[in-house]
C-alpha cells in the first residue's frame, strides 16, 4: 500500500538530445579505392590542327533545304474564350485520339475466342440431342410439318371459337354449362399448343 518504492534519480542523469536514437557505426576509410582519372587538360605546348577547310557551299545548301524542305506545321491550339488564352489543344481532351487507335472497333480476340467455344458447345450439345434422339427412336419434324400442324391448329381454334360465339346468352341448364366448359377447355388447349410450336422450331416427335 501507499507510494511504490523506487530508488530516486540522479539529478546529473538528466535525458540529453538525442540520446535515445540509433547511431550509425564509424565510416571505414577504403584503403584500397580507386581514384578518378585524370582530366585530360590540352598542354600549353599543344596547337590546335589548322588548315582544315571544307568545300561544302553552305549558303546553297541551306538554300536547297529551304525550298526542298517541308512547311513547318503550326502547332494546333485552342483559345477558351474570344480574348482568352491559348492553349495546347493536344493535351486538352478535345482530340478523339480513342476512335483513332488501330484496334478500334475491332472484336478482342477473348471475345471471339469466347464465341468460339459458345458455338462449339452448342454444336456438341446438339449432336449429343440428335444422337439421343435417334436411340429413342424419335424423329425431328420438317419445317413443312411444322406449318401444316400449326395452321391446323388455328383451324380447329377457329372452328371451336365460332361453336362458342353460337351458345346462347342464357346459360340455365347443366347440359349447357357442360358443353360451353368443354368449348373453353379445347380453346385453352388449343392456344397452349399454337404458343408452344410458335415458341420452339425445332419438335421432336416419338416414332409410333
Amino acid at each position: 500500500m501507499g507510494p511504490a518504492k523506487v530508488a530516486e534519480p540522479c539529478p546529473k542523469n538528466f535525458l540529453q538530445k538525442h540520446s535515445k536514437e540509433s547511431k550509425l557505426p564509424a565510416r571505414k576509410k577504403e584503403k584500397d579505392s580507386k581514384k578518378l582519372p585524370a582530366l585530360s587538360v590540352p598542354r600549353r605546348t599543344d596547337h590546335p590542327v589548322m588548315g582544315i577547310q571544307s568545300k561544302k557551299n553552305f549558303i546553297n545548301a541551306n538554300a536547297v533545304a529551304a525550298i526542298t524542305g517541308l512547311p513547318k506545321k503550326p502547332q494546333p491550339v485552342y483559345v477558351d474564350r474570344r480574348q482568352g488564352d491559348k492553349y495546347l489543344l493536344e493535351t486538352s481532351g478535345l482530340v478523339p485520339k480513342y476512335i483513332k487507335k488501330k484496334d478500334y472497333g475491332v472484336t478482342p480476340k477473348y471475345v471471339i475466342r469466347k464465341n468460339e467455344e459458345a458455338k462449339r458447345a452448342e454444336k456438341e450439345y446438339e449432336a449429343s440431342i440428335l444422337e439421343h434422339l435417334k436411340k429413342r427412336a424419335m424423329k425431328q419434324l420438317s419445317d413443312e410439318e411444322r406449318r401444316s400442324l400449326l395452321q391446323g391448329l388455328k383451324n380447329n381454334w377457329e372452328e371451336v371459337y365460332r361453336e362458342f360465339q353460337g351458345l346462347s346468352v342464357e346459360i340455365d341448364t347443366i347440359p349447357k354449362k357442360i358443353h360451353k366448359e368443354k368449348l373453353e377447355l379445347q380453346m385453352k388447349q388449343l392456344e397452349h399448343d399454337i404458343e408452344v410450336i410458335e415458341k420452339h422450331k425445332v419438335i421432336y416427335i416419338a416414332n409410333e
